[in-house]
């Protein structure tokens, strides 16, 4: 079981100033997050690519080789790269560069991105939105596969014969799927025998499982090893001592940022009632204290079979010292707990980790 995290290196308003910090000191803020949760013994930190103005981290890559260098553990990974509106050649080798800083600790999270502001910027139609992902995702996996290129599609000029550099030291390199629960998606991933990250934001992580199944089946059908499938999770969370301390300290960040999405995407208003609910025991937000966190990820693991569980943290904007000091316990206290406790979980259900 895998723990880690994921942020979206978000630069919204201060909840109680009203204040923006700039994207500059938001950047060299995650580094150290980053840092501090290769320190910590999480497995795994990802950063969403993003291109407006209240997020900062536009190139996952760059930001995760400026961290690649200074940590010696924790696997770097996109979440997501946006690849309907990124050129697959250029995705491939910025992810080999920074397989190599890292010495193959380097992963692609592949997506279509809930955000659209890409595609005009780089010259996309969002009336392509589908047909441009199975082509570049077909391209992507073409590229990790071999050294040399020869390539034909509807929307990127052909490629013949051409070589793609740098090669990644893993091999290959890993590609996952980032899906938001469209079966699709799921059935894609299981197919071509991808690992699958499921954004497990709302209502209850259970409803999950059927798609999880519905994964293992099409992989199985295409003839790839159950076994050795991987399903994580990207979850709201967040973690401290106490945990009504956690939930009024998460809170108000969290109904700013939810709201502001809301506006823009016509959702219901999020308030305090909601957020409870959703930190239920049955609800979709992680947060509280240790032994609360990590009964949730376990209760995830066993009942819909996720093998890698990241917290996406803060939403919005939060203090600093207080998301170092969640991400030191979802390292000290949260994960020994979820490893230990599945660890027995697998011995007595011979299961294979």
């Amino acid at each position: 079981m895998e723990i880690g995290i994921t942020s979206f290196v978000e630069t919204k308003p201060d909840i109680q100033t009203g204040e923006v910090i700039s994207h500059a000191q938001r950047l060299r803020e995650v580094v150290e997050e980053i840092v501090l949760a290769d320190q910590v013994g999480l497995d795994v930190f990802g950063i969403g690519e993003h291109h407006r103005e209240d997020y900062a981290a536009s190139s996952p890559a760059i930001v995760l080789a400026a961290a690649a260098s200074r940590t010696s553990r924790i696997r770097l990974t996109s979440a997501v790269t946006v690849l309907s509106s990124a050129d697959p050649v250029r995705v491939y080798q910025d992810f080999a560069a920074l397989d190599g800083i890292s010495n193959g600790r380097a992963e692609i999270m592949a997506g279509r991105g809930s955000f659209v502001e890409s595609f005009p910027l780089f010259g996309y139609d969002l009336n392509d939105y589908d047909e441009l992902f199975e082509e570049h995702l077909e391209l992507l996996l073409h590229i990790r596969e071999s050294e040399r290129v020869t390539w034909s599609g509807r929307h990127r000029p052909a490629i013949r014969n051409q070589g793609v550099y740098p090669r990644s030291v893993q091999d290959p390199l890993p590609v996952w799927i980032g899906s938001g629960g469209n079966q699709e998606s799921a059935i894609r991933a299981g197919l071509l025998g991808l690992p699958l990250m499921l954004a497990i934001i709302g209502g209850s992580p259970m409803n999950f499982a059927p798609l999880v199944q519905l994964y293992k089946k099409a992989a199985a059908h295409a003839g790839h090893d159950e076994s050795r499938l991987q399903v994580g999770s990207h979850s709201i969370g967040f973690v401290a001592e106490d945990t009504e301390a956690a939930a009024d300290m998460f809170f108000p960040s969290t109904q700013a940022g939810m709201n502001k999405l809301g506006k823009e995407r016509g959702w219901a208003y999020y308030d305090r009632s909601s957020f409870d609910a959703a930190r239920s025991f049955e609800g979709a937000l992680y947060v509280g204290d240790p032994d609360t966190v990590a009964h949730k990820i376990i209760h995830l693991r066993k009942q819909v079979g996720i093998t890698r569980f990241m917290m996406y943290v803060p939403l919005s904007t939060m203090p600093h010292d207080q998301v170092m000091r969640a991400i030191e316990l979802l390292g000290t206290e949260v994960a020994p707990r979820v490893r230990e406790e599945i660890s027995k979980w697998e011995a007595e259900a011979g299961i294979q980790a």
